[in-house]
């Protein structure tokens, strides 16, 4: 009971125990893990948009193909490209600043019809993307900006991504369900990527809502590094909080790639703690480690092949000066359990819900 004044007058105000709220807490953790398990469901994007526009050449300009994210979307750009009748070049920027510039001017100086920017931020390339307003070339992008649809600040015309926030929180509600709401992690993010810091403070404020969890650390690491880094990195954080680090939380695969050789020669096997979970975006060799149970407990995917497609569809927008489709796909929550659904046996996560047909359809081709 809390003593409070209203208008000079003494009133009591009742309080729902702590141990109450944490219940609550804990119940919605719990039914978030529990519906972003399940098998995606019927395809609940566009059905509706422009006839396929003819012959147009489109580059993708890639941040990195070694990530597992920005290769598979680009697997997905090249199936849409070749439905729809387009011409396709792909340009790698390599992980850093410097070759994503030249990818992009070298993406000018191509004059394609249209571009589309994967995997990096589009605020640190906004000099090199002025250029491409500056030609007429409609742009669209993936994990380009934090929020997904338009951005005024670059004069993006969609930006495709899950809304990160949900990807965040589930991915930390999986710690904290699993540790019975008593977590001790290490958070990996990288601030040379606004949406991938942004990704990774949602994942800290979750965690720290959860009163018998601890938040040991954040680790700002850039991803393109992460090869060089992790092994020596993961061997300090063990040394430094031994048996306190229970789980981790990354903003990409990528950073478990690297982490397994340090933890194997510190004497833990594929299942013990820490438990390993990624708030995307789900590539091959994660679902391979979650699968055999071996240094990675899950992955909030994206479906990396249908956003490719989509990408395709929101250009083919542009060019028929419609507004973009405003589809923003679901959360999915894989691990071991679930890791054979939608497309899982192929190591990506490609829901089984017959967007390619829809997205031929709308186009009107075959």
């Amino acid at each position: 009971m809390k003593t409070i004044l209203l208008g000079g007058v003494a009133a009591f105000v009742l309080l729902a125990p702590a141990s109450s709220l944490a219940d609550e807490f804990m119940d919605a953790a719990k039914a978030k893990v529990e519906a972003a398990t399940q098998k995606a469901g019927a395809w609940d994007g566009p059905t509706t948009g422009p006839k396929a526009a003819t012959g147009k050449t489109v580059v993708y300009v890639a941040g990195d193909l070694k990530n597992g994210g920005t290769e598979g979307v680009s697997r997905g750009v090249e199936e849409a490209a070749k439905a729809i009748g387009w011409t396709l070049r792909v340009i790698d920027g390599r992980g850093e600043i410097s070759g994503r510039t030249a990818a992009l001017n070298q993406a000018i100086a191509l004059q394609p019809d249209g571009i589309i920017v994967g995997g990096f931020d589009a605020i640190e390339q906004n000099a090199a993307l002025a250029g491409v307003k500056e030609a007429n070339i409609p742009f669209v992008g993936w994990h380009a900006t934090i929020e997904p649809g338009p951005d005024a600040q670059t004069g993006m015309f969609a930006n495709v991504n899950t809304r990160i926030a949900d990807v965040a929180e589930t991915a930390a509600d999986l710690a904290i369900v699993e540790s019975g709401g008593k977590a001790g992690v290490v958070i990996f993010g990288d601030s040379t990527y606004a949406m991938a810091i942004g990704k990774a403070r949602m994942m800290e404020a979750q965690i720290k809502k959860c009163g018998g969890c601890e938040v040991l650390t954040l680790e700002d690491s850039p991803m393109a590094e992460a090869s060089t880094r992790m092994p020596q990195l993961t061997t300090a954080l063990l040394q430094r909080f031994g048996d306190k680090w229970t789980h981790s939380l990354a903003v990409n695969d990528l950073y478990y790639d690297f982490m397994s050789p340090g933890l194997a020669s510190a004497g833990k096997s594929g299942s013990d703690a820490p438990h390993n979970i990624s708030a995307g975006d789900g590539s091959e060799s994660s679902f391979q480690r979650i699968r055999s149970k071996q240094f990675q407990m899950a992955t909030v995917p994206e479906p990396l092949h249908q956003q490719g497609w989509q990408l395709i569809d929101e250009l083919n927008r542009a060019f028929g000066n419609q507004p973009w489709s405003g589809y923003v796909s679901g959360i999915h929550l894989v691990t071991a359990n679930n890791v054979a659904f939608d497309g899982g046996a192929d190591n990506v996560f490609d829901p089984d819900n017959g967007y390619r047909d829809v997205y031929r359809k709308i186009w009107g081709v075959k």
